[in-house]
């Protein structure tokens, strides 16, 4: 399920680019309805959230057009591959059909790229016909050449994105990240900057250094800014 690059953004467009996202541990089923009501209102390309509320957004989302995303594996990345695909089947079977997994940093920082590839491996089997797989890399914690072989190897597992961030580490997406990452799958793969995106500006700077998405909290303001409005982010929002 490879995912096309998308055109290039601009205020009539930008919408398409963004995964409308909430993943905060104390998001309540109200504050998920309404998000999905703000991505049915400006047509994002996806409602991210944990999988306890797969059901919820699929049922609110239907026939929207915006997708169901759901993260597996989220924030730490540290569960076994068998896990992560499990829970990556529940998602599909709860109306995900794009999943963010995040992928097993400390066999990275170990030099275990044979583990690294069985993770993300066991994901993209998982999710084969059904979802789009977006492979979180935690690009805060990395060096560039592990940036770099971690994009490989999700290129070479059959992933759809690489994506840079949790939002819960200790950095979020970076301008230079997106262009590594992009330089580095080519344009076979689709490229999310997570993290930190919370303005039209910043959005842009990524979109035009290769990201083929935007995972934010903050969709509604930075649309609010595109059309020339007042925008208010959401405060320590992802």
């Amino acid at each position: 399920m490879k995912q096309p690059l998308t055109p290039a953004a601009g205020p009539g467009n930008i919408a398409r680019y963004i995964d409308h996202t909430l993943l905060k541990p104390d998001a309540s089923a109200a504050q998920i309805t309404a998000l999905c009501g703000e991505a049915i209102r400006y047509k994002f390309a996806s409602v991210c959230v944990n999988p306890c509320y797969a059901s919820l957004v699929t049922a609110k989302l239907q026939g929207s057009g915006v997708k169901t995303c759901c993260v597996v594996g989220f924030p730490l990345g540290a569960n076994t591959p068998e896990v992560k695909a499990a829970e990556t089947r529940d998602c599909i079977a709860h109306g995900a059909r794009e999943v963010d997994m995040v992928v097993n940093v400390g066999a990275m920082k170990s030099g275990d790229w044979e583990q690294v590839r069985r993770d993300i491996s066991a994901v993209t089997e998982a999710a084969r016909g059904q979802a789009l797989v977006k492979v979180i890399i935690e690009t805060c914690l990395l060096t560039d050449d592990e940036k770099v072989r971690v994009c490989t190897v999700a290129k070479e597992a059959g992933a759809d994105f690489v994506k840079t961030s949790t939002g819960f580490s200790t950095g979020g997406a970076t301008v230079e990240d997106i262009r590594l990452m992009r330089k580095t799958v080519g344009a076979a793969l689709g490229v999310k900057a997570s993290g930190g995106v919370r303005d039209y500006s910043t959005a842009l700077a990524m979109i035009d250094a290769g990201a083929t998405r935007i995972g934010t909290s903050n969709g509604a303001a930075i649309i609010a800014q595109a059309e020339g409005g007042a925008a208010q982010g959401t405060p320590g929002g992802y």
